[in-house]
């Protein structure tokens, strides 16, 4: 796991919660230490609303902790049977992201056989791990999850192309094409988490900017592009080599790749606005992929499995190719918004 701001972020964060906790004089700082590592979030949007969540279940679990301390003691199973119902509530509440402090908070309390005064300062301990993580997260490197996802963007198109070139023509070693594939999909996974943040975020506003909306749509089709080149990859992997192939087919199929990943860093050029739209390179890939599929699937016949195979992959090909031609119709019209606004 690389060294990156969130982790130095939940350092900087228990360390403020302990220095407050012993300024507020609290005798037992973990506690708020314990709640700054779980309150340490990916956006500042999901930093406010764990915060708001977690005011809501902590009191909850604190409340009834206190009444289970007072009515059933501090017994093991009646520290259970209420833990057993602070999640349950908080599984109808929504909030299953609060369950672990909360139950921290609810063992604490029990422990301490129902005192209100320890079930307030165990609450308060809560509340400061979780106000130093949301200052320290708003503070000090504050997300930028949208320049993060653009950034991350190249790298895995950087990644795709590589082994989308070498992978009909089967140049790369096993063993380094395997693990490169496999941090692919790694990246790829975190690309699609991080897209699902946005549209959280997207979702929760209730009169969302029109901006906002059709950087939602570029995101998606990015993620899109992406998620069909690597099922390119998959085809390949699964079906390309286990057909009957001739030297002109290989031809083929690593040619019109070759055209595909160029289309593909053309249109992103045209993000980063270092293109003009409509650039000629890109005008007649519907042509030429209709051309390559037609191509691809000729003389296939249902009895030759070996033309079966090849055919799931020129389909996943086909695919990748006509998701790069929405792309980039999707940034033609940004390009020329941009110039319509100047």
């Amino acid at each position: 796991m690389a060294f990156g701001a969130r982790i130095l972020k939940t350092g900087m964060a228990v360390t403020l919660a302990l220095y407050l906790s012993v300024l507020l004089q609290f005798s037992s700082p973990v506690g708020a230490a314990i709640a700054a590592i779980f309150a340490m979030q990916p956006s500042i949007y999901r930093s406010w609303r764990y915060f708001l969540d977690q005011i809501q279940t902590s009191t909850m679990g604190a409340v009834l902790a206190l009444l289970g301390g007072m009515l059933l003691s501090n017994e093991p199973i009646a520290v259970g049977l209420v833990c057993i119902l602070v999640i349950m509530i908080s599984m109808k509440m929504k909030r299953a992201d609060t369950i672990g402090l909360t139950l921290v908070t609810v063992i604490s309390v029990m422990e301490a056989s129902g005192q209100w005064e320890f079930a307030l300062t165990r609450f308060l301990l809560t509340l400061t791990g979780i106000v130093s993580a949301f200052l320290i997260n708003i503070t000090v490197f504050p997300p930028k999850p949208r320049k993060q996802y653009i950034q991350q963007i190249e790298s895995v198109f950087a990644s795709l192309s590589l082994l989308l070139r070498t992978c009909v023509s089967h140049e790369m070693k096993e063993s380094v094409f395997r693990d490169e594939k496999q941090a692919l999909e790694g990246s790829i996974k975190s690309l699609s988490d991080k897209y699902s943040l946005f549209e959280e975020e997207q979702k929760q506003l209730r009169r969302a900017k029109y901006s906002q909306t059709r950087q939602m749509v570029v995101y998606k089709n990015l993620l899109a592009s992406l998620l069909k080149g690597y099922a390119v990859l998959e085809a390949v992997d699964r079906h390309y080599f286990q057909a009957e192939r001739t030297e002109e087919t290989d031809q083929l199929f690593d040619r019109h790749l070759e055209l595909l990943i160029k289309y593909h860093e053309h249109i992103l050029l045209k993000f980063e606005d270092k293109l003009k739209p409509g650039a000629a390179e890109c005008r007649t890939l519907s042509e030429e992929n209709d051309k390559f599929l037609e191509a691809a699937i000729e003389g296939y016949n249902g009895e030759k499995f070996g033309q079966l195979r090849l055919s799931v992959v020129a389909g996943a090909i086909y695919d990748y190719g006509y998701q790069l031609e929405r792309l980039d119709k999707v940034a033609d019209q940004i390009h020329r918004m941009s110039e319509e606004k100047e």
